[in-house]
């Protein structure tokens, strides 16, 4: 069983920035540990589904973004501390919501929510006008 766990969230002034982590415990059901999956950023804000933020493969070579926090969101990775992060910069308002670090990725879509099994219970953000 893979475990999920973000830091980092808060309450941010508009055009501010924040860093989010995401530690990963345990192991998937075929054994692979963090340094072998992927992991995807959603965020849901209140009243509003859960949408895609970003990915990354298990190398960090390769990141995807949603076009509205393209240029302003990056998606790191350190695989000795089995962490992913995600740092976001110029933030708005309308960004106000809990952001969700997933993994489980094996099939599908990445920027599908139902492509992941593994979920973490989201951190808070806040971005005041």
């Amino acid at each position: 069983q893979v475990h999920l766990e973000e830091f980092g969230g808060g309450l941010v002034q508009a055009g501010g920035s924040l860093r989010l982590s995401c530690a990963s415990s345990g192991r998937d059901a075929s054994g692979r540990t963090f340094s072998n999956l992927s992991m995807g950023w959603f965020r849901q804000a209140p009243g509003k589904e859960r949408e895609f933020v970003g990915f990354t493969t298990w190398s960090g070579n390769n990141m995807y973004y949603a076009d509205s926090v393209k240029g302003r969101f990056a998606i790191s990775r350190d695989n000795a501390k089995n962490t992913v992060y995600l740092r976001m910069s110029s933030l708005k308002p309308e960004e106000t919501a809990i952001y969700h670090c997933a993994s489980g990725h094996y099939s599908g879509t990445y920027y599908d929510t139902t492509s992941y099994i593994y979920w973490g219970q989201g951190t808070q953000v806040t971005v005041s006008p």
